[in-house]
């Protein structure tokens, strides 16, 4: 069944061979830098923003932390796709 996609991974595994250079490196440190320091801003913003709208209405604290909370999660999920996606780049 996965007989006809054995030369295409084949191709494809030959093409990224020239492209591992020192070069790669530098590019995996930065795509990883600029995903972690997105982040960062992002969650800052999501916490401050969430501080401020529980000074102004406190009755609807609980909602509030709920939905920045899961803002929040979403957000360090997608970092943590982004790393392990720069890394998997890093090895092939």
């Amino acid at each position: 069944m996965f007989a006809n996609l054995l030369p295409l991974l084949a191709a494809v595994q030959g093409a990224a061979e020239p492209a591992a250079t020192g070069g790669d490196t530098l590019g995996v440190g930065i795509g990883i830098g600029l995903a972690l320091v997105g982040a960062g801003i992002g969650l800052g913003r999501v916490g401050g923003e969430a501080a401020q709208a529980i000074a102004r209405q406190p009755e609807a604290a609980n909602d509030i932390r709920g939905t920045s909370l899961l803002i929040a999660f979403l957000m360090e999920g997608a970092t943590i796709i982004a790393v392990i996606m720069a890394l998997v780049a890093k090895i092939l």
